[in-house]
């Protein structure tokens, strides 16, 4: 049994990132919490902050959002049903990436799934951003599913590394998981910028993969780019990849790919979904 956390903000973009989880997850037993969170916005005047009771919070601000979640429910018992899956809710409000913490460790929560926007490239992925902050701040797993990405099955899953670090097997087993249940292959990418020859590093942790991925379909693949995101959109794009892995013990790594402001057209991550697991 998978316990998996969706935040929802009623749009549809978050109802998208409920759709693919559903169908990712069609054939494992799964608890599914769809929590909402309201934001306190901080007083910004003059004078002291007003004190505001929880009676009145409960019955003004989240009374909408209860009624919000309510139609959503009816929206998932509308979809065909799935023996498999429970669903619970919660509506609350205050500090979203607290409350998310919080959720990961009373719940007991595997996986996270967070809808992206993607109209706006990887300005929308910003580093304070809902999704930036869970997946830099919560020690559990987030597959981040952009709002354009529709459900097929991953046959194809990216995995780019610089094969610095050495991987955790219990964080692979979750990637082996993904991969055998969904019979797909798996692609790691190096992007090299001059050519340079492995470490002696660089080379026991491309071995211990290849080792720990026997009987699956896997293939190695280096690039050559100055630009570390352009260069794995073109891997995508020629691969045809329906998802990419990262994992989180390499935050320069993927700050390098997701987290990057200043550019102003990147659209990999507005087609296929992104899962980032964490040691």
């Amino acid at each position: 049994m998978k316990n998996i956390l969706i935040p929802t903000d009623f749009s549809e973009n978050a109802w998208n990132a409920i759709i693919y989880g559903l169908e990712l997850f069609n054939k494992t037993s799964c608890t599914f919490y769809i929590v909402n969170v309201h934001p306190i916005a901080a007083y910004s005047g003059g004078e002291p902050a007003m004190y505001v009771s929880p009676q009145i919070l409960e019955d003004s601000i989240l009374k909408e959002s209860k009624e919000k979640m309510s139609h959503l429910i009816k929206r998932v018992e509308h979809l065909p049903i799935n023996t498999r899956h429970t669903f619970k809710t919660e509506v609350s409000y205050g500090f979203f990436t607290d409350h998310i913490k919080k959720e990961v460790i009373d719940k007991n929560i595997d996986l996270i799934i967070m809808g992206t926007k993607g109209a706006t490239g990887l300005k929308a992925i910003s580093m304070g951003s809902n999704t930036g902050d869970v997946i830099t701040k919560v020690p559990c797993a987030v597959l981040a599913v952009p709002e354009n990405a529709k459900y097929s099955r991953p046959k194809e899953i990216g995995f780019p590394t610089d094969f610095q670090l050495g991987y955790n097997w219990k964080v692979m087993q979750n990637i082996k998981e993904l991969i055998i249940t969904h019979n797909s292959a798996l692609r790691f990418l190096y992007v090299s910028t001059n050519e340079e020859r492995f470490s002696e590093q660089q080379q026991k942790n491309r071995q211990f993969l290849e080792d720990y991925f026997t009987g699956i379909e896997i293939s190695f693949h280096t690039l050559t780019g100055k630009k570390l995101d352009e260069t794995i959109q073109n891997f995508i794009e020629c691969r045809d990849l329906d998802m990419i892995v990262m994992v989180a013990k390499h935050l320069n790594f993927i700050e390098r790919i997701l987290f990057r402001p200043t550019v102003e057209k990147v659209s990999y991550h507005t087609t296929i979904p992104f899962l980032v697991l964490h040691d």
